[in-house]
């Protein structure tokens, strides 16, 4: 039985470590590249080592003088990711559990119509209303703005439909026990409901600001100035089709731009996982 475990441990812990291989493998490549000089990538010489260009290369990236788009450093294509995608990550967060408060903790008409409607948005997929999103933020001059790189992304029927649930599981006897006491729906919800749902904020945080880090179509279509370009775009637009495409560097970019989503993620791991858990219960 214990020897009939232990095989069996170690055979998870293979798969589990050949999986791991495989996913982070395009990854370590590509920080490979960064490391080594254009020539060595264009003439296939890059091995998987990596290679004696990594110092050069990166002080090249964070250089103030070096442009990685026209007139464009990496410092502000970072802050317009970062500044867009906490826009995006709180903005959604606020509006899914305010509008999920109001559909479980108010009796109003049509109430169940109404988050029938916010779920139906679930169905449509973003390429689906991108047009119409497009011609409405360029009648309210949202284009190139960073009004124009989050407003539209912000409503989230997900967020608002696992707020909804969580809050079905809190006790009927604590509203009771709140509306004994005196307290309005301001106070329940400032007092009450957001600390419980701690948790719940936490790991939708993670997943939104991966969700906005990541965007690549709405910023492509809703900005025509590369100085509100992101880094994901950057690392797009620095290919060029003349053959001059400085590949040691846009590795570099690329591998730069995935630091951030990662710092998240390992910085809320754990209360990532709790809320996940929590909001299973």
């Amino acid at each position: 039985m214990d020897k009939n475990f232990k095989l069996s441990n170690a055979i998870a812990h293979l798969i589990l470590i050949i999986g791991v291989i495989i996913i982070t493998f395009p990854m370590y490549f590509g920080f490979v590249a960064s490391t080594q000089s254009v020539e060595a990538i264009l003439h296939g010489n890059s091995g998987i080592l990596p290679g004696n260009y990594f110092v050069e290369n990166y002080l090249e990236i964070f250089s103030p003088n070096k442009n990685i788009l026209p007139g464009i450093s990496i410092w502000h294509l970072l802050f317009n990711s970062l500044f867009v995608t906490l826009l995006i990550t709180f903005g959604k967060t606020a509006i899914s559990i305010i509008s999920a408060y109001a559909i479980v903790y108010f009796k109003f008409p049509f109430r169940n119509t109404a988050f029938a409607l916010i779920f139906l948005t679930l169905m449509l997929p973003v390429e689906v209303r991108i047009v119409p999103t497009f011609q409405m933020a360029s009648n309210l001059n949202l284009l190139d703005s960073y009004q124009g790189l989050s407003v539209p992304l912000i409503a989230s029927a997900t967020a608002t439909f696992l707020f909804r649930q969580f809050f079905m599981s809190i006790p009927d006897e604590l509203c009771e026990a709140a509306r004994i006491d005196g307290a309005g729906p301001v106070r329940f919800f400032w007092d009450t409901i957001l600390p419980l749902s701690k948790t719940s904020i936490a790991a939708l945080f993670v997943i939104l600001f991966i969700y906005g880090w990541n965007q690549y179509l709405w910023p492509l279509l809703i900005t025509t100035k590369q100085s509100m370009s992101t880094i994901i775009i950057a690392v797009t637009q620095m290919i060029t089709s003349d053959g001059k495409t400085p590949w040691h560097l846009v590795m570099g970019v690329a591998f730069i731009a995935m630091i951030p989503p990662v710092l998240v993620v390992i910085l809320m791991q754990k209360w990532f996982v709790k809320g996940l858990i929590d909001s299973e219960k």
